[in-house]
């Protein structure tokens, strides 16, 4: 087992983030913001320079945190193919075999069949240009195309080769029973990432609301599973508002003083899940 994190949560700035990797013995990153920009307009002299960054300070790159798929369907695609590109090329630098995307925003007014026609043909050009090491991996996230279980799982049996991240705080989101969307989609999970949240929308340390975090971790657990990647949520960072599309509705009043002690917070609410399953 493997704890992974976005530690662009802790610090926009790339020491910030290792010393919080190191800080609480994680030595895997899911690279998504770094030094102020996305993971998608780094260049590939910058993505040289982290990489030696990282080496030095013990730390791999788990997963690319791009948002390939983060675009309204009848958007720029061959602008976004062009920026997945790119990370693809900066992947192979960091050493990463894995990238998060998601399935694109509807369009207004759009009935269901052809919005999912849209989706399936947007993938298919993804998938079209991924090399045969790298993973593609769809992540479940509100008022995109893949927000309910139901959605994710035709995804992934009409395109074998994708996979699954897990999040049971954006289906919480979603009014989406967890356990229910669990029993569903995880044959097709990848990896999980660990974020939690109440009725309102509201993200809390794992285990603190209805994503049912530590079922879904001992299952994972015992089916083999390997890697989870911490994303906290409880404490505005760089990039947040770009994440929510502009309308950031999952912070609650943070308890915490800082970025890093939101963290350190969420990190040792996994810690205590883990410790909890036998």
């Amino acid at each position: 087992m493997r704890l992974c994190a976005f530690a662009d949560e802790a610090s926009a700035e790339l020491g910030g983030q290792i010393a919080a990797l190191q800080r609480n013995g994680i030595s895997y990153l899911e690279i998504r913001g770094v030094n102020g920009k996305n993971i998608k307009d780094i260049s590939v002299g910058e993505a040289k320079n982290i990489k030696k960054t990282l080496d030095e300070g013990g730390i791999s790159v788990w997963s690319m945190g791009s948002p390939i798929g983060k675009i309204a369907l009848d958007g720029d695609m061959e602008t976004h193919l062009d920026d997945f590109k790119r990370i693809l090329e900066t992947a192979d630098i960091f050493g990463a075999k894995h990238i998060r995307m998601f399935s694109f925003f509807p369009i207004k007014d759009e009935c269901e069949s052809k919005t999912q026609d849209r989706v399936f043909e947007h993938l298919e050009k993804l998938l079209a240009v991924t090399p045969s090491h790298i993973v593609l991996c769809h992540e479940n996230e509100k008022d995109i195309f893949g927000e309910n279980a139901e959605n994710c799982l035709a995804l992934h049996q009409t395109f074998p080769k994708l996979r699954a991240v897990f999040d049971p705080a954006n289906f919480v989101q979603c009014g989406v029973d967890t356990k229910a969307a669990w029993e569903l989609l995880k044959d097709y999970v990848e990896y999980l990432h660990i974020k939690d949240a109440v009725s309102d929308g509201t993200v809390v340390p794992a285990g603190m609301g209805l994503g049912n975090v530590p079922f879904i971790v001992s299952d994972y657990l015992k089916r083999g599973g390997e890697v989870m990647t911490l994303e906290p949520h409880l404490f505005d960072f760089t990039g947040l508002s770009a994440l929510e599309n502009g309308n950031v509705t999952s912070l609650g009043i943070s308890p915490y003083k800082d970025n890093d002690e939101a963290f350190d917070a969420a990190s040792n609410a996994l810690k205590s899940i883990l410790k909890n399953i036998k």
